[in-house]
């Protein structure tokens, strides 16, 4: 009976001995991976992708825009929202968790759509459909002198521009008034091209911008919501482009931007310009790019935000406002945004 029982055991040792060692079972890992790209020649953004690998079950796709997706059979086809350079990164994985990867480049072209545009073309007060006000004074945040008004004399539509108008004059307390414009809870979005072609007021303590506040502050305040200036011009410093973005960390005086020095900003018109997608922002003028930035997850860059227009009078940086200042306007042509 001991002899028929060892005899027994040895057979079901060698039988799992056997088990341990057979192919198929575990630590296979994944091997020769291949992953191809096919970008469509349409301008659409599609682009079919095929991984293979050797005893692969998945494949872990990162689009290089901070979008992630997990393909079982290795194809499929992804849009880009926008144009660009992406880094695609495939990571192939065996049914006993071990994985390779596997890099590579493509190249996005999009055709972008108008989808929202101001004209200015009628005559009178800004389309209340599209602009509201902020009213008031106090500095708001910035020590700064104006009145912000909603009266025609700060903020009016002729000849086809919009004119923002400061002025030197006593009201409600304030040794200035001018207008602030905004897109809030009309208009918003989030990624694409907001272009805009305006003529900038001068004179010493003009402060005028063309900028972006997240739709969620009134939940996710300042600097949270995040901020972006497409145009900022003080007339003490004439004639030289901001263009900066403000969140946490990186807000006021210690925010992330650029500028660049033109020609007859206040003479002329220039195209302003903002093109922003989950992976980077780009400010230009005149279709020079003189500020990116590379966006992600850990900024407040990919919400909605929505459209402010404004001149303010000296404050922390529009600074000393001239004496002998009376009056200064911004004109702005158009401004429309693509995606």
């Amino acid at each position: 009976m001991k002899q028929l029982s060892f005899i027994f055991l040895s057979a079901v040792l060698l039988c799992l001995s056997c088990g341990k060692d057979s192919p198929g079972t575990t630590n296979i890992a994944p091997a020769n991976l291949t992953v191809n790209a096919v970008v469509s020649t349409d301008n659409s953004g599609n682009v079919a992708f095929t991984a293979s690998a050797t005893n692969a079950v998945t494949y872990d796709y990162d689009y290089g825009n901070g979008i992630f997706q997990t393909v079982v059979s290795g194809v499929v086809t992804y849009r880009y929202p926008a144009s660009g350079v992406y880094t695609v990164n495939v990571i192939a994985k065996s049914s006993s968790g071990q994985t390779i990867s596997k890099s590579i480049q493509v190249t996005v072209t999009v055709a972008q759509s108008l989808i929202w545009s101001e004209e200015f073309n009628t005559p009178g007060a800004p389309d209340p459909a599209k602009w509201g006000y902020d009213l008031g004074a106090g500095g708001w945040g910035n020590n700064e002198l104006q009145y912000y008004s909603n009266r025609p004399d700060n903020a009016v539509v002729s000849g086809g521009t919009l004119k923002i108008i400061a002025k030197a004059e006593n009201f409600s307390g304030s040794p200035y008034t001018s207008a602030r414009l905004l897109s809030k809870d009309k208009f918003s979005f989030k990624y694409g091209k907001l272009e805009t072609r305006a003529k900038l007021p001068f004179g010493a303590g003009t402060w005028a911008a063309i900028w972006m506040l997240g739709s969620n502050i009134n939940t996710v305040p300042w600097p949270g919501c995040g901020e972006i200036d497409i145009m900022e011009h003080v007339g003490n410093q004439q004639n030289k482009i901001f263009g900066t973005l403000h969140y946490p960390g990186r807000s006021g005086g210690n925010a992330d931007g650029s500028s660049v020095v033109i020609a007859n900003a206040s003479t002329e018109f220039h195209k302003y310009a903002v093109e922003w997608t989950a992976s980077t922002i780009k400010i230009s003028v005149d279709d020079f790019t003189y500020f990116t930035f590379a966006n992600s997850a850990a900024v407040p860059f990919n919400h909605n935000f929505f459209i402010i227009l404004n001149i303010a009078m000296g404050g922390n940086f529009g600074g000393a406002v001239d004496p002998a200042f009376v009056s200064s306007t911004m004109e702005i042509d158009y401004i429309r945004v693509y995606q």
